[in-house]
């Protein structure tokens, strides 16, 4: 009964890992496509590159650490981006702007609520690991101070860095959580390569 409760739970903490890398994968789409509205809504230059420091700052990831080190490093990253991102909008808010914003407005808030819901399916993923473990305070990126008093396009292009961070943290969200799960499969392409093939016949 032991052995059998062991792989139930084993198997649980195996399928919320490949729903979380499938929400990681889809978010890292909706960022894409956010961070291409913003740069639309604001005319800058499809080659625009943002240099400097990251805006999220966590230790480096790495292959050699535990998967549960990786999983809290990541939870980490994704509350930055979070805090990040509420405060990009909150500026935005503050300053107005002008035009029709509807599409870009409502891929702001898809965004902003599935960040909300990998956030959770990673914390119960530590949960699983960890048990009761004890949640650090949320980061506040005091380190990063955006440019309130700045120009006006120095916030524009920090709000663009925020929406190039997310991108890349998403991303790396998917990749990591694909290779702690078996085979590195999300739920559709587990299916998928555990279909049968039929029934060989032996000569």
């Amino acid at each position: 009964m032991a052995g059998t409760r062991t792989r139930r739970v084993a198997g649980s903490e195996q399928s919320r890992t490949a729903r979380a890398a499938a929400l990681a994968e889809e978010l890292h789409h909706e960022c894409t496509l956010l961070l291409e509205l913003y740069r639309k809504k604001e005319t800058f230059a499809e080659e625009l590159t943002v240099g400097g420091e990251r805006l999220v700052t966590v230790p480096p990831l790495s292959s050699q650490l535990s998967p549960n080190d990786r999983l809290w490093r990541l939870y980490s990253a994704l509350q930055q981006c979070r805090n990040l991102l509420e405060r990009a909008i909150g500026l935005e808010e503050g300053v107005g702007n002008g035009g029709d914003r509807a599409q870009y407005e409502s891929q702001r808030k898809t965004v902003r609520d599935r960040l909300g819901h990998l956030l959770a399916s990673t914390r119960l993923l530590l949960e699983d690991r960890a048990g009761t473990a004890a949640f650090t305070p949320d980061p506040k990126n005091t380190e990063t101070a955006s440019p309130v008093n700045g120009s006006p396009f120095a916030l524009k292009l920090w709000i663009y860095r925020i929406f190039s961070e997310l991108e890349h943290w998403t991303l790396t969200t998917s990749r990591t959580l694909k290779a702690l799960h078996p085979d590195g499969a999300t739920p559709k392409e587990s299916r998928t390569r555990g279909r049968p093939r039929g029934r060989r016949t032996r000569r």
